[in-house]
């Protein structure tokens, strides 16, 4: 209790602090703004491809719609490196902002007007998230330029506890207001808030160039090579691509689980999300009591956690143990982004941080959108239940693996310095013993 409580203190001065800094409390404000809008957008970019798309088309441009406005990140971040890696982090959230503003804004415009079409949507929707994997990117870069690594965590799980707020809140206000005006005035609304965060960004940006000067030159090595010479942090990379892979079925599968289920309805579906949007919520805000423990061991208790909260959904057609497994395994997820970024921001040269998180997320951002299209296959063969608890098994079976994995490596690294003592103190000696 007294652990806790200590926890408890030292989240509340870490998160104080954090308020308190100038720069944060200018440009927070703003990315908090642009995570509702984006939450709205969920509702919003498939309703209004829905409307516009011919009678017999409306599957295949709804896909279209709802994979433009996130897949093109990952070609952003290869092809346009060499245009923006130079700049600051701030530098990064403001054009990504702006982009998506004007994009998205052209949606809405033409929208209202009534001129929009299918084709016009899905390539104004693909410009609009073709520099998200950089504007990421430098929200999670900016905490690591602006505060000590003892509030890293901190900061990412506040950032995170924005996006799974938004994904509790947005959706609900998105259907509110596509109802009453249109979900063409939902995307303006959508715009207004990376205008929002673009101003901020901008302004921050410029206050940053006037205290310290031009940008500093890019490090020679992009953010692949660092990757690849950090094999810590592409293990972290593939774990965090297989575990959103084998998340991405689920997307599918509960929605047809609930509606093939004895007590299936829309609501009771929102309702399964919602719960699961609040114990993320909730688990990602209190990410900063967990920055004490080893990160890899978080990250592996994350994913066995979440693989044991599927089961229930798996194993019965019951809603309340569903509800609760959901609940809790937004709960054990919830953390997830805060503290494997934090193991990214420790072990990456600060010249590299941009360029390397954006790396991570052309890589991570196409593993739940995979997952989902091999989950409509297998639910088409096995169906929503069977499909869950493939996806739970499979997720345990991945985190025992890291484990497993990590243990042998430290064995590994822990052998020659066992040698070394045995051989000076001797194999039996108590010298060697308290020193293993």
């Amino acid at each position: 209790m007294n652990h806790l409580g200590s926890g408890v203190r030292s989240w509340v001065g870490s998160t104080g602090r954090l308020l308190r800094h100038p720069v944060l409390r200018w440009i927070l404000p703003g990315m908090l703004v642009s995570a509702l809008g984006d939450g709205m957008s969920m509702v919003a970019v498939a309703w209004l491809a829905v409307q516009i798309a011919p009678p017999e088309q409306v599957g295949v441009w709804t896909a279209l719609a709802v994979a433009a406005y996130a897949l093109p990140a990952p070609i952003g971040a290869a092809v346009l490196a060499r245009l923006i890696r130079r700049r600051r982090a701030a530098q990064l959230v403001a054009v990504d902002a702006s982009l998506r503003a004007v994009a998205l804004g052209a949606v809405a415009a033409l929208a209202v007007a009534g001129l929009l079409t299918p084709v016009g949507y899905v390539a104004l929707l693909a410009v609009s998230s073709l520099l998200h994997a950089w504007g990421n990117a430098g929200a999670y870069t900016l905490i690591a330029e602006l505060l000590p690594e003892e509030d890293r965590i901190t900061g990412n799980a506040l950032l995170s506890t924005f996006a799974q707020a938004a994904f509790v809140v947005g959706p609900a206000m998105a259907g509110g207001l596509s109802a009453l005006i249109g979900p063409g005035w939902v995307i303006g609304v959508d715009a207004a808030s990376f205008a929002v965060l673009a101003a901020a960004g901008w302004t921050v940006s410029a206050r940053q160039a006037a205290a310290v000067g031009a940008a500093p030159d890019a490090a020679t090595s992009g953010g692949w090579r660092t990757i690849l010479d950090r094999p810590r942090l592409l293990g972290l990379i593939v774990v965090t691509s297989a575990f959103f892979f084998l998340y991405g079925p689920v997307e599918v599968a509960l929605p047809v689980h609930v509606a093939q289920g004895p007590h299936g309805s829309p609501g009771l579906l929102g309702l399964y999300w919602t719960v699961f949007g609040l114990g993320a919520t909730i688990g990602a805000l209190g990410a900063a009591l967990l920055r004490h423990r080893p990160p890899w061991r978080v990250v592996v208790s994350i994913i066995v956690g979440w693989g044991v909260a599927l089961l229930p959904l798996g194993l019965t057609d019951a809603v309340a143990p569903g509800l609760v497994g959901l609940a809790v395994g937004g709960l054990i997820y919830g953390p997830f982004t805060a503290i494997s970024t934090a193991l990214f921001q420790r072990s990456t040269p600060p010249q590299a941080l941009s360029r390397v998180l954006a790396a991570r997320t052309a890589l991570t951002t196409p593993a739940t959108a995979l997952g989902t299209l091999l989950g409509g296959a297998v639910v088409t063969a096995v169906g929503g239940r069977h499909t869950l608890l493939i996806s739970a098994l499979l997720t345990i079976v991945l985190g025992a693996s890291v484990a497993a994995a990590l243990r042998l490596a430290r064995g590994r690294r822990a052998a020659p310095i066992r040698g070394r003592f045995r051989g000076r103190y001797g194999y039996g000696s108590a010298a060697a013993k308290e020193m293993l």
